[in-house]
């Protein structure tokens, strides 16, 4: 049983997408992105694969949901996806390399769905700040992090 590194990516930004692409070509890893809209790879990456699926809400989050197994990374912003994907025993990773787990899972959740309401209500919650250098160092670690456990434990 290998490894499968899952990238929702409608929501991914475009430094993630290459980090993991670079990452897949490097270690021979089937990586899968899955979209809600047509993606393109670029030649040379014969272990990345594309699924489109139909629009609509949460359609992408059911498919990696679907298809993703124990032992697989996962690569999501989404943190409703990640609640579902942990305790599957998918690794998972949100863009910014925070890695979602069993131990800190449920309170983003509860976070996000606090801020979540309070938006709802008119109340300016902001957001992230700007994805930059910082952002894109400390997710490049976390992913070689994840990967290099997951592998190990395959």
């Amino acid at each position: 049983m290998g490894v499968t590194l899952w990238i929702d990516a409608d929501a991914a930004p475009q430094p993630v997408k290459e980090i993991c692409l670079r990452a897949s070509k490097r270690l021979k890893l089937p990586t899968i992105l899955v979209a809600n809209q047509r993606l393109q790879v670029p030649p040379g990456y014969a272990h990345v694969s594309t699924v489109r699926v139909d629009g609509g809400a949460d359609v992408a989050d059911r498919y990696i949901v679907d298809h993703a197994v124990l032992g697989d990374v996962a690569v999501t912003a989404d943190i409703p996806l990640a609640a579902l994907l942990v305790p599957n025993g998918v690794m998972v990773l949100d863009p910014r390399g925070e890695e979602y787990s069993a131990e800190n899972i449920g309170e983003r959740l509860s976070v996000r769905n606090f801020m979540d309401g309070l938006r709802t209500t008119g109340v300016e919650t902001g957001g992230h700040s700007a994805y930059g250098p910082r952002e894109k160092q400390a997710f490049a670690n976390a992913l070689d992090r994840a990967l290099t456990r997951a592998l190990r434990r395959a």
